[in-house]
């Protein structure tokens, strides 16, 4: 048995020559990236202060963390949910549609390029950029945060949706088109009925996402946790950057799990 695995091993190419220039390739990119570190000055006060944030985290405002009015965390994870909850919302009714027409396999080509262009616009502007432009236009809140949110899922669930979309079985879109049936038809007869669960796949990991991104606008005024954690941080109260550390943290790992369940539950049944 081991002759006959060493034989049919023997047999195949070898790959030392991809190794090598692969290994080759990484450890150009690693020299290259070295000088990024040399801005980097730790000094005794950035310890110190990493110290009080560490600090911060075991010894917490229990009146922040534990308080029920809005400045209390538990009011501002329910707010930064709230706005996770509708920009994922938003962005997937406007997405839903979108990514429909522009499938190749729905729609001509000419329409794939113009809708697939605009998509990939959406996707080129970072979500920061974003969140500081709306809040330009709204005026800073959670407002802010929810435009933000949909517009940055818009690109993501779409770009999921379409390729999720052409990758469904052709066969049955062939048979409603002999049965001369409208786009619409197909999508609802056709598509709808494969796809379904995997489309709320996406949108349960996209809102997982937006979680995290709501926390990150929040830094710029976008509504959330993010925005007392910054003022915290800006007047080196590390107590309370230790609570809302906290508060982020049982978000975050409660949020995964369950949307990890829920997952598993939609695609596996």
């Amino acid at each position: 048995m081991n002759k006959k695995l060493e034989a049919v091993l023997s047999k195949e190419p070898s790959r030392r020559v991809q190794y090598s220039v692969t290994i080759a390739i990484l450890l150009i990119l690693l020299v290259s990236s070295a000088p990024a570190l040399g801005g980097a000055q730790m000094t005794s006060k950035g310890f110190e202060i990493g110290w009080s944030i560490l600090t911060g985290i075991f010894t917490p405002d229990t009146s922040l963390l534990f308080g029920l009015g809005d400045s209390g965390v538990a009011y501002l994870i329910l707010q930064t949910i709230a706005i996770a909850f509708l920009g994922t919302l938003v962005g997937a009714v406007i997405a839903v549609p979108l990514s429909f027409i522009s499938a190749t396999n729905i729609v001509p080509r000419p329409v794939v390029l113009v809708t697939r262009f605009i998509i990939m616009a959406i996707r080129t502007v970072p979500s920061l950029v974003y969140g500081l432009m709306f809040i330009r236009v709204t005026g800073p809140g959670p407002f802010a945060g929810v435009m933000t949110l949909a517009i940055v899922s818009i690109g993501m669930i779409s770009k999921l949706f379409i390729e999720t979309i052409e990758d469904l079985d052709a066969g049955i879109l062939e048979s409603l088109d002999a049965f001369g049936s409208t786009l619409f038809q197909k999508i609802r007869y056709g598509i709808l009925p494969q796809l379904g669960s995997d489309f709320i796949s996406i949108l349960v990991y996209r809102f997982d996402m937006n979680l995290r991104e709501a926390t990150i606008l929040g830094l710029v005024g976008a509504g959330g946790i993010g925005a007392p954690m910054i003022f915290a941080l800006s007047a080196y109260h590390w107590h309370q950057v230790g609570a809302i550390l906290i508060g982020l943290f049982l978000l975050v790992f409660v949020v995964e799990i369950l949307s990890d369940k829920l997952r598993q539950k939609i695609l596996h049944g």
